[in-house]
């Protein structure tokens, strides 16, 4: 037995959930837990603070106490902290997450939490002779009945929704004091009766700031939030079956400007977030410099609805920062 146990900390969805105690030295046991693989390397645990959803703490209102939020590559690289061996932590990033966590059982703060994201199965990704990439599953069955139906309602509803969405999007970094493009093929379109032209915000011309190629591909993307002749945030919205629209405009933009530090956001319906991270893992997309999956982050579209619903009364205050509490990482773990 250790003369001194360690303790360590648990994570779900970047909310800090509980703290552990370790009470054996490590072994080897090949019996099945889990049904993505083995994992043989474990260790007896108790279980010091249990916090529930609703008062687990957000790691995000950490930032300034921890250090893996320091000197980061992207705004989103912080994340991959969280993925990652443990061993990398510092002793005082530790000691600052056991504390909020022993406070928040002390003084507890309830908010709102997504049942989905807790829920949620991490994809895999599994080591092949061409390197790491992630297993696609079988779609999900159409329910029986007359599937032309269901495909034509589909087709008709999608071009809807991306459009209502990007009215969303639109309207909140409008409101949010930020300047806005909408994609160039889009810029007449409008929602129940609000026109895309009429947000007060939204940019004529993009600052041309780059090589022709690459303005072209950045004309063409969904949604742009800027600041000044900075962009701040660009979303896709990834609402047909295919996905790979959105997912090759920000390929292109990668590769043609791999040091680009805009943070990349690729919105879509719920169901469909399993197939929008797995297309993102791809080798095509994988093997990118840096990696789709490091970059780029998904947001569920009724998890953006329902937060901007929450704001209403002081979007004007929101800092763009808040995308990170919205979004989860597209990166999955390695096998």
């Amino acid at each position: 037995m250790r003369e001194a146990y360690s303790t360590f900390f648990v994570l779900s969805s970047q909310w800090i959930k509980s703290s552990l105690e370790v009470i054996s030295e490590p072994f080897q046991d090949d019996s099945v837990i889990w049904k993505e693989d083995v994992f043989p390397s474990r260790v007896q645990v108790r279980v010091v603070v249990q916090l529930t959803p609703e008062i687990a703490v957000p790691i995000v209102e950490l930032r300034d106490q921890l250090s893996i939020f320091e000197n980061v590559s992207s705004p989103v690289a912080w994340t991959g902290s969280l993925r990652g061996s443990p061993r990398k932590w510092k002793i005082s990033d530790a000691e600052v997450v056991i504390k909020a966590i022993q406070e928040a059982q002390r003084n507890p703060v309830s908010r709102p939490f997504d049942q989905r994201k807790l829920d949620r199965q991490p994809t895999v990704l599994h080591t092949t002779k061409i390197g790491p990439v992630t297993v696609p599953g079988i779609d999900e069955p159409i329910e029986k009945g007359d599937t032309s139906s269901v495909e034509t309602s589909e087709i008709s509803r999608e071009p809807r929704l991306h459009t209502e969405i990007q009215w969303l999007l639109l309207k909140l970094g409008n409101d949010m004091g930020l300047d806005v493009w909408v994609a160039n093929n889009d810029r007449n379109r409008g929602v129940n009766g609000h026109k895309f032209t009429d947000l007060p915000h939204l940019k004529k011309e993009l600052p041309l700031q780059f090589d022709n190629a690459t303005n072209r591909t950045i004309e063409l993307i969904d949604v742009l939030w800027l600041q000044g002749n900075t962009i701040v945030a660009a979303f896709e919205i990834e609402c047909t079956t295919s996905i790979y629209s959105g997912l090759l405009r920000m390929a292109d933009l990668i590769a043609m400007q791999p040091n680009l530090k805009i943070p990349l956001y690729l919105v879509a319906p719920e169901e469909r977030r399993g197939k929008v991270i797995t297309e993102i893992n791809r080798p095509t997309f994988s093997r990118l410099s840096p990696p789709m999956s490091q970059i780029c982050r998904f947001i569920s579209i009724p998890t953006l609805q329902e937060h901007i619903s929450h704001v209403a009364s002081y979007t004007k205050y929101l800092k763009v920062q808040f995308l990170e509490e919205l979004a989860e990482t597209c990166a999955v773990e390695e096998l």
